[in-house]
């Protein structure tokens, strides 16, 4: 059973939650971006989404949990027009229930990266 409850008290127009309950430990895992071994690596909406999401997986990974545990994600894009592309890759990589989510414009981000993205993750009780 997944430590992660979604609660869906109407529609959304995306792929999140309104809300999520959580039980047991839980990770935060800082913004991530198209950064390997401390390099930016630019590419498309699409390729910098799948490599921040990749690196999340790892760290999910690294602290005994996985995608599936998520409960929240916060998005900062450096334009806003990039969400639907953005929305795309991020709904493929996730799966019901959906992580509640956040997502903004930010004025510049770190290295010029495209999209950075946070989380917070249950780790289960062993």
């Amino acid at each position: 059973m997944s430590p992660v409850t979604a609660i869906q008290t109407a529609a959304t127009v995306g792929p999140y939650s309104p809300a999520t309950v959580a039980t047991g430990r839980f990770v935060f895992i800082s913004g991530q971006g198209a950064i390997r071994n401390g390099a930016y690596h630019p590419g498309t909406i699409e390729d910098e989404t799948r490599m921040t999401l990749e690196n999340i997986a790892d760290l999910l990974e690294q602290a005994g949990t996985d995608r599936n545990s998520v409960t929240h994600c916060r998005i900062f894009l450096s334009d806003i027009d990039d969400f639907a592309a953005v929305n795309e890759i991020y709904a493929s990589f996730f799966s019901t229930p959906y992580p509640a989510r956040t997502t903004v414009q930010a004025g510049a981000l770190p290295l010029g990266v495209k999209v950075e993205i946070e989380c917070i993750a249950v780790v289960a009780e062993t």
